[in-house]
């Protein structure tokens, strides 16, 4: 009799955990069933991803904007500040030494050769002048020496 009863807590206990594990063997098949769904879901994902950023690369090349582009554009764009800046510096000097705030020590006339020079080319006129009015005399004199 304690055998019998000893045999039948075993079967009791057999079939108990027979349940649990029908039980395990169930939550495994779900957990199974999440982590594929997990794994074509991040696929799917990934795909959609690397799709997005193709598009955005063909985007970017197609318009001429992208980072490479933006950077050439801003650089391109200082340089051009820059060389507007130095022709505005080298105007504004140019309008100083033609005024004479700034006096050019770079071997060009200062203001006083360039007064001396316009004294002397209106000499040189006068000069030039002078000789052709003493060419037309003679001119005139021999002419009228001609008709004597």
């Amino acid at each position: 009799m304690a055998l019998q009863e000893q045999l039948q807590s075993l079967d009791s206990q057999v079939t108990s955990l027979e349940g649990q594990q029908q039980k395990l063997t169930d939550a495994e098949q779900r957990l199974q069933t999440k982590i594929e769904t997990f794994r074509s879901t991040k696929e799917s994902i990934k795909a959609q991803y690397t799709a997005s950023q193709a598009q955005v690369r063909i985007g970017e090349a197609a318009t001429g904007i992208s980072e490479e582009m933006a950077d050439v554009g801003l650089a391109v764009q200082r340089a051009q500040d820059k060389t507007e800046q130095m022709q505005a510096r080298a105007a504004a000097l140019d309008d100083l030494i033609e005024t004479g705030a700034l006096t050019d020590f770079s071997g060009g006339e200062s203001d006083i050769d360039r007064q001396l020079a316009q004294v002397s080319s209106a000499g040189d006129v006068d000069n030039q002048l002078a000789a052709m009015k003493a060419q037309l005399g003679q001119t005139e004199t021999k002419q009228l020496e001609a008709g004597q």
